[in-house]
Order: structure tokens, then C-alpha cells, then sequence
């Protein structure tokens, strides 16, 4: 099954939306991390990935467009295996992205730290982000240094900028599809992140997740 939708906007740019608003628009099965924690067996699939040995169409089997880490690591990849299928690049203010960052998929709980049996697999996608998750300078130079790449790679008219929050009317024109009569999506804000990350060890929220759900709002 050949991907329709390459994504390779970065985690915290409204992915999660955006992969329940490919399934809504018939783009679907859309791939996202929260497959890769629903599947755990596919982790061995993306090592194997990151050390020069990918399979695809074992990864991606039963899916037919992909957002979010790890596949966003792999844009380059991906654009060329599967020649036919647009690019959509979510993006967000480097340094709005660089707080949600801290709060949740870089946050001590959130499992990019880890340092046990998931480490192997973070370190696969990670790349220069891994020894620098702190430093808001080169995140955000990397976060928009990873935009210009893509320009630069993708032809234009195989590629859609997506601001999030810029809602139904430019994906569904990009993809060539009727604008659905459903608001679209909003999802993983920190708060959620936040009680899934927790759901996902099997434990209460920690103090530190239980302020973020008190204080957060929707913030992606």
C-alpha cells in the first residue's frame, strides 16, 4: 500500500490533529507515534531504519499517509520511495514550538529521554536534536533550518505548508478534496499529552503533569 501523504512537519506542529483530519478526509489509515506506542513491536522496524535498513512497506503496511515522528525524520526517504505522494510540512512559531516541546515529547516524562529498552528507538529518529533538547537556540535554528531543507528538496506543487491552525480550506485544496462539514480537528494539547503520557506507564500523573493539565489550555 503506497503512502498518498508524506509528512515531515516535526512533532508539536499540530500533528495529531492533522492525522485525524487526513482520516476524516479519506486519506487514512494516517501514521503518527501514537501507532508506533499502540504497536510496540514496530519500534525493532524503525531501528532498523535508522541504522541503514528500512521497510517501508512493512512499516507503513495498512496505512495510507504519515505525520509525526519517527516518519518525519525519514522525509527525504519517504518523498523518493513513494514518488507519487504529496508533502505536507506542519509548522508553528519556532519558539511556541520549542515551550511545547519542553512540556511534553522532550519533557522529563515524555520518553525521549529515556535511557531503558525505548532509548534504541528514539535514538534512531532523534538525529542532532538528541544531545541539544534544552537549548532553545538550536532548537528552533534546527526546527526552521529542517523547513528550508524541505522547501529546497520538494518541488512546490508537490508541497503544502501547513500553519496549524489554518484549519480545513488550504489541506483540502492541496489534496484536491470537498471541505468536510465537521470543524476540524483539535487534539493533543499539552493537557492530553500530558494524561496519555501518564495512561501509557500505567500511573497517576506525576506533580509536575498534574500543574501542566491544571494550568494548560489548548495549546498544541
Amino acid at each position: 500500500m503506497a503512502l498518498k501523504v508524506v509528512g515531515s512537519g516535526l512533532g508539536r506542529t499540530g500533528t495529531k490533529s492533522m492525522q485525524s483530519a487526513l482520516n476524516i478526509l479519506g486519506v487514512g489509515p494516517c501514521h503518527h507515534m501514537v501507532e508506533v506506542f499502540a504497536h510496540p513491536e514496530s519500534m525493532q522496524l524503525w531501528i532498523d531504519a535508522g541504522a541503514g535498513k528500512p521497510n517501508w512497506d512493512t512499516i507503513f503496511d495498512g496505512y495510507h499517509s504519515m505525520v509525526d515522528y519517527p516518519g518525519a525524520h525519514y522525509w527525504r526517504e519517504l518523498a523518493a520511495y513513494y514518488p507519487d505522494a504529496k508533502v505536507l510540512h506542519t509548522v508553528r512559531d519556532p519558539d511556541q514550538w520549542f515551550d511545547s516541546t519542553q512540556a511534553t515529547i522532550f519533557a522529563p516524562a515524555g520518553g525521549a529521554r529515556s535511557a531503558g529498552p525505548q532509548a534504541d528507538f528514539f535514538d534512531s529518529f532523534m538525529g542532532p536534536m538528541r544531545g541539544h533538547l534544552d537549548d532553545r537556540a538550536f532548537m528552533t535554528r534546527h526546527f526552521l533550518d529542517h523547513t528550508e531543507a524541505v522547501k529546497a528538496t520538494i518541488a512546490p506543487e508537490r508541497l503544502l505548508i501547513y500553519q496549524a491552525g489554518q484549519g480545513w480550506e488550504p489541506l483540502c485544496k492541496f489534496l484536491g478534496v470537498p471541505v468536510p462539514d465537521v470543524p476540524y480537528p483539535s487534539e493533543n494539547s499539552r493537557a492530553e499529552f500530558a494524561a496519555r503520557a501518564a495512561a501509557h506507564r500505567g500511573a497517576i500523573p506525576t506533580p509536575d503533569e498534574a500543574q501542566k493539565i491544571l494550568d494548560t489550555d489548548s495549546a498544541p
